[in-house]
């Protein structure tokens, strides 16, 4: 994995989550993210090794380097490295965080509800497994 490799920990049985996954695949030409369920192995030793549980506290991890971005930080880092007018999304960044993270909250907490949850982890395609993390 080079340095520039971004790691996206997902909940694997949100519908929500599974399509944001897909999103980032289709915005991603230069193949910087990889992805991981939360409920996976690899997915939980990632989640102790930041010391951050994604499904108990309702938010998707990107693992850059050796930082840990969580709730609105990690979907504007995300939106800043996707391909096309998507990074533009960065500039909330400027909105104060308790804002950010209140709204991001309000969304994870409902994300069952209006969008629904698989039994089972997200199966990727065959060209999106090549970029999920074992």
């Amino acid at each position: 994995m080079s340095s520039e490799t971004m790691i996206v920990v997902f909940d694997g049985v949100c519908n929500l989550c599974a399509t944001s996954v897909r999103f980032i695949y289709a915005h991603d030409r230069a193949g910087k993210f990889r992805f991981v369920a939360a409920q996976s192995a690899a997915g939980e030793a990632i989640q102790r090794r930041v010391g951050i549980h994604a499904i108990e506290e309702g938010t998707v991890i990107l693992v850059k380097g050796n930082r840990a971005y969580v709730k609105s930080r990690a979907a504007l880092e995300i939106a800043r490295h996707l391909d096309g007018a998507w990074k533009l999304f960065y500039v909330l960044r400027f909105l104060p965080l308790p804002v950010r993270d209140a709204l991001y909250g309000y969304v994870a907490r409902n994300r069952y509800k209006w969008f629904g949850e698989k039994e089972t982890c997200m199966l990727p395609s065959a060209s999106l497994r090549s970029r999920f993390i074992e």
